[in-house]
């Protein structure tokens, strides 16, 4: 981390406040619990350049995309995980004035990215417009072992002053996504209660009709002892608060605790919603803020005990590596095999809060060693989850015979994005996966999820390359045209050579699967017979003859694997002779500039001689 943030070992570390650097460090120093995230936002109520942003895994909205020519097979819906119910929102009014670091003088800050203890930690002393200065101390963590809680505990000290305190816990339901069209908004209120210290807010979203329950318990302690006062109920559309009005002392702790939860008809019945709700909020009261937290805690450093990476003699690379591994546990746990690995985490809007290629490719091998093989192998069940669904995204493109190309990018199985390059030709997707059961298996050194469910995807896969190949009578082998490498600056190009190589391979493993499955377990080639028209000796021939002939594109003179045909006819200029005010280059060049250069992205050669 460089510049305005702390290097540190542990944590990451953000001194001084710059609302130049807010909308990052909002994103920056999100927190999540597999199940739900939430961006750094401040709990009061905060003016300046913000993105809410609060997500639940699982939830998205199916927006529409629009295509006017070539339609067939493309992707009716992209979907976008949504802005969710704001949870922690704190208002907070001093003698009539309201506490806002956009408009107030900020005297000291700090915030703190604990990522030891999954908890995010913001101190700061701020001056209102009379000259009152209130010391703030916020804790905050989404529970990694009450994995539908969220908590704040909100410490203020008057420190010059005694005055009439507002503090008012709400809900805000009236949220809406930076990549709206139009300010469009995807949730509609249903239903809202409010009473003296709990509230919920019903919001189901438009087109998917998720339900969600945003709900809240919370209590205000002075100098740790529970305020004794009923607060006024406040409830307007699309918004619930209890208001607590009380005079602090000057040195005197407030403590505002807030225990907050979304409660889904993705876990739960729907006329269950109000009773879980109000059932799980109780739980986390009774246990309390500090015994949550401590568990909590514990949760984080047992992961910490099997995942860390320690590196010596370099903070700043300690603290980066952490930083990875820390976003990868709290974006997925291994609970649930519905869920996924966003691009972003919970971070964001960016990636639409999909399933990308990377999980099979980066991700689960982290898991297998970090995590135990269960989370691993819900990693691979969800892909075999969603079979049907490829199988019916490969028909669309006209492949046949139960041939199944995964999606780019899904929610639910469903293709879901809309850039023609990315959606048609980044084919290479298919084979992370089928490399993905290859390496659960070799690393646990158990055949049962690649025999049983993993063979069904495996075959499902190369009935796809093997209809997606051409035959080349000029080169007299086998081809692969119009494709996208992982180096996406490179659109519809030939035979690039990662893909080429990752179609030979997956057909490979495929028949090696086979044929040890027609000797060691029969019945079960028979069930691939049954259910899925498997023609063993036609097949498997087949795969071998494409393995035997694929063209792979090599310099002659060098030896060198080019990325894909022609890729040594670009001109070639070392970066050290690039102005460096032409980088980075997709933000200074034309997309054609880009694609007559030799720069790459991603360096897919390089990948697949590491893979393979």
């Amino acid at each position: 981390m460089k510049g305005h943030y702390k290097v540190d070992p542990w944590k990451i570390i953000e001194e001084g406040f710059e609302p130049l650097h807010q909308e990052a460090s909002e994103s920056l120093f999100s927190i999540g619990n597999g199940r739900f995230g939430q961006r750094a936002n401040f709990e009061e109520n905060y003016s300046g350049s913000t993105l809410q942003g609060s997500y639940i895994g699982g939830i998205y909205y199916p927006d529409k995309t629009l295509v006017g020519w070539w339609k067939n097979g493309y992707p009716e819906y992209f979907a976008k995980v949504l802005n969710a119910p704001n949870w922690i929102g704190i208002s907070i009014e001093v003698d009539g004035e309201e506490i806002d670091l956009a408009q107030n003088k900020v005297i000291e800050f700090e915030r703190i990215l604990d990522m030891r203890n999954g908890v995010l930690q913001r101190n700061f002393i701020v001056e209102i417009n009379n000259g009152n200065q209130i010391q703030v101390n916020s804790t905050r963590f989404c529970s990694l072992t009450s994995d539908s809680i969220g908590a704040i505990r909100y410490n203020m000290k008057p420190l010059n002053f005694s005055g009439n305190f507002n503090v008012s816990p709400y809900i805000d339901a009236d949220v809406k996504n930076e990549d709206s069209n139009y300010d469009e908004k995807f949730w509609d209120v249903t239903q809202s209660e409010i009473k003296p210290h709990f509230g919920f807010i019903k919001s189901t979203t438009k087109k998917s009709a998720f339900v969600v329950n945003t709900g809240m318990m919370c209590n205000i302690l002075l100098d740790g002892l529970q305020l004794e006062i009923e607060p006024e109920t406040v409830k307007k559309e699309a918004y619930i608060a209890n208001k607590f009005d009380f005079y602090g002392t000057e040195g005197s702790e407030i403590s505002v605790l807030k225990f907050a939860t979304y409660t889904t008809s993705f876990n739960h019945d729907q006329k269950d919603l109000n009773y879980e709700t109000e059932e799980v909020l109780k739980s986390a009261v009774s246990k309390g803020f500090t015994n949550l937290l401590e568990e909590h805690q514990k949760a984080w450093q047992a992961l910490w005990q099997f995942g860390d990476i320690k590196i010596e003699g370099d903070d700043a690379a300690q603290q980066a590596i952490r930083f990875n591994i820390f976003h990868l546990h709290q974006t997925y746990t291994g609970k649930d095999e519905r869920l996924n690995i966003g691009p972003k985490g919970f971070t964001g809007e960016k990636y639409g809060g999909s399933t990308y290629w990377d999980t099979e490719a980066y991700c689960l091998q982290f898991y297998l060693s970090t995590a135990g093989e269960k989370v691993a192998e819900n990693l691979l069940q969800y892909r075999h989850n969603q079979l049907d669904k490829a199988i019916e995204n490969a028909t669309k493109l006209g492949f046949k015979n139960g041939a199944a190309l995964y999606p780019m990018v899904t929610i639910n199985g469903e293709e879901c994005h809309n850039e023609w390059e990315i959606t048609f030709e980044e084919i290479h997707r298919n084979g992370a996966i089928a490399f993905a059961i290859y390496n659960y298996t070799n690393y646990t050194g158990k055949t049962a999820y690649r025999d049983g469910n993993g063979i069904e995807i495996l075959l499902a896969i190369s009935r796809f390359w093997a209809q997606r190949v051409n035959w080349s009578t000029a080169k007299e082998k086998y081809v692969l045209l119009g494709v996208t490498g992982p180096n996406e600056y490179e659109n519809n190009v030939n035979n690039n050579w990662y893909t080429n190589y990752l179609a030979c391979w997956t057909l490979r493993y495929t028949a090696e699967v086979l044929n040890d499955l027609k000797k060691t377990n029969p019945n079960r080639i028979s069930k691939l017979v049954e259910e899925h028209n498997l023609n063993f000796d036609s097949e498997t021939t087949f795969w071998k003859r494409i393995i035997d002939n694929m063209y792979y594109p090599v310099d002659e003179k060098t030896g060198v694997l080019l990325q894909q045909e022609g890729f040594l006819d670009k001109e070639l200029v070392p970066i050290s002779e690039l102005n460096t005010s032409e980088r980075p280059i997709n933000q200074h060049w034309s997309w054609d500039r880009i694609l007559r250069s030799a720069y790459i992205k991603q360096g897919d050669v390089i990948q697949g001689l590491y893979f393979f």
